[in-house]
């Protein structure tokens, strides 16, 4: 099991969000903005974030960090690390049955994921069943596409927020347009959403990320 850092935003939690990080940062990246993320009788949350195993990256001349999988290069095919890619997606899939086990059902439980995090939240739920609250993928793209098309679950008809800067020089915007692309033809409900940024989080995307979390879980 993946160590994590988790935030409850009040006593016996009834939904969660597990997200993801990107390359190199860690499970407290996103945790300053969970106060932002909450609305007027928000039910209780339990966020979780954890930190991926650390292992070298070839693109950053094999410096070892946290990474869900090694990126061979920055080319739109960054899926050249099929056994990382599958066990990170194995320890993914560990913490939602983690919470499952807690007493919080999948239906209640949202898959947040920003860049290589992102790639790895939606070949997860994609293929959980049952299908998810939802899915938050976040300057992100696709990995293993027809792998993922013969495996997903055909029930995949949950809500997806796909977001992405219109500057983003780490991952164009036209890879995040194809992973919307994609998640609409496999069923999903997707709200695709740009902001005026780079490979970063807004302000005006977190207002929007807590908007789409309040129709999904209030």
């Amino acid at each position: 099991m993946l160590e994590t850092v988790e935030i409850e935003t009040g006593p016996a939690p009834t939904a969660a969000v597990i997200w993801l990080h990107g390359l190199g940062a860690d499970g407290h990246d996103f945790e300053p903005v969970v106060p932002h993320l909450l609305w007027p009788d928000a039910p209780a949350i339990r966020f979780v974030f954890p930190h991926a195993e650390t292992r070298p990256v070839t693109v950053n001349g094999g410096m070892r960090m946290r990474a869900w999988y090694d990126i061979v290069s920055l080319d739109s095919d960054r899926n050249h690390d099929a056994a990382g890619i599958r066990q990170s997606m194995e320890q993914t899939q560990e913490l939602i049955a983690q919470e499952v086990e807690r007493g919080i059902p999948a239906q209640r439980i949202v898959l947040a994921g920003f860049s290589q995090g992102g790639a790895i939240a939606i070949q997860v739920a994609l293929r959980q069943q049952p299908a998810l609250a939802g899915l938050m993928a976040l300057s992100t793209y696709m990995l293993r596409a027809d792998e993922l098309k013969a495996e997903a679950n055909q029930a995949a008809d949950f809500p997806a927020l796909v977001a992405h800067g219109k500057a983003d020089p780490v991952v164009p915007m036209a890879m995040g347009e194809q992973a919307a692309k994609i998640l609409r033809e496999l069923g999903c409900d997707v709200n695709w959403r740009t902001y005026d940024m780079q490979h970063s989080v807004s302000m005006e995307e977190i207002s929007d990320i807590s908007a789409w979390l309040q129709v999904r879980l209030g």
